[in-house]
C-alpha cells in the first residue's frame, strides 16, 4: 500500500489534471448530443459504450464519424 501512494504522490497532477478535465467534458456532451441527436451512424448503445469505454478518443470518433449528416 506504501508503494501505491509514493506513486501518487510521484504524479505530476499539474500535468495530469486538465487531461482528466478535457476527457469528462468531452465525455458528458458527447452523452448529451448523442441523447438528443435523433439518428446516428450505428446503434446508439455501442456509441454510449465507445464514448464512455475509449476515453479521450471515444468521444472524438463519435463526433467526427457517429453523428449522422443528413443534408
Amino acid at each position: 500500500m506504501n508503494e501505491l501512494q509514493e506513486v501518487f504522490q510521484s504524479i505530476s497532477w499539474g500535468l495530469v489534471a486538465p487531461v482528466i478535465l478535457i476527457q469528462f467534458i468531452l465525455m458528458v456532451v458527447a452523452v448529451i448530443d448523442l441523447i438528443r441527436i435523433k439518428a446516428t451512424n450505428g446503434p446508439k448503445w455501442l456509441w454510449v459504450l465507445i464514448i464512455l469505454f475509449i476515453n479521450i478518443i471515444g468521444p472524438v470518433v463519435y463526433f467526427i464519424f457517429g453523428r449522422r449528416h443528413d443534408g
